[in-house]
């Protein structure tokens, strides 16, 4: 269950539909640096007890990675720079300083980003059916993870503090709201 307030860009699917070459490496990138994000969360404190749920994220985005590294050498397209996206660094940009605040923050920023992907690989998955049904099936083979990576930061902040994650959320999902609306000139998922 997604919980997002602004829907995704009318003017984003066909920018990505006419650049899915620059799409699967920005999408590449996109998992090298969720596996990397997984694995900073290791760092806090209060998220040690969980270190063994954010190892088993970071592998599976580790994979995701492959499989799209994968995709690329089989469609003979260059794996490339990274480009940074402006929602999610307007994201986290956000983040407060302080151990327990920090860790709720960046928590919530990890699941809007895996929601996002979601709900993004789901329209990919039944706009690519004709068109391309092996990135179809490919984008509708993720969104399940994805969605399940959503909830378990979410899980993890909430258990941290149910109140202070209920009122960052909100301010959280109020900043994606309007950080979407800004149409991003690249060819990005994100």
């Amino acid at each position: 269950m997604l919980l997002f307030r602004e829907q995704v860009p009318v003017g984003w699917l066909p920018k990505v539909l006419a650049n899915l070459p620059a799409i699967l490496v920005d999408h590449a990138h996109l998992e090298r640096k969720a596996a990397t994000s997984a694995l900073n969360l290791e760092k806090y404190r209060d998220l040690y007890p969980r270190v063994e749920e954010l190892n088993a994220i970071a592998i599976e985005e580790l994979q995701h990675f492959q499989l799209v590294l994968n995709l690329l050498k089989r469609r003979g397209i260059p794996f490339g720079q990274p480009y940074p996206s402006p929602w999610i660094a307007g994201l986290m940009q956000s983040v407060r300083k302080g151990q327990r605040l920090q860790v709720i923050d960046h928590l919530i920023c990890c699941s809007l980003v895996e929601g996002r992907s979601c709900e993004k690989f789901q329209i990919l998955a039944a706009e690519l059916q004709e068109r391309d049904p092996e990135l179809a099936a490919f984008y509708g083979s993720l969104v399940e993870s994805e969605g399940n990576h959503y909830a378990t930061y979410l899980l993890m902040a909430r258990a941290l503090d149910e109140a202070e994650t209920t009122r960052r959320l909100d301010f959280y999902l109020e900043l994606d709201a309007q950080l979407i609306r800004h149409a991003n000139a690249l060819p990005m998922l994100h």
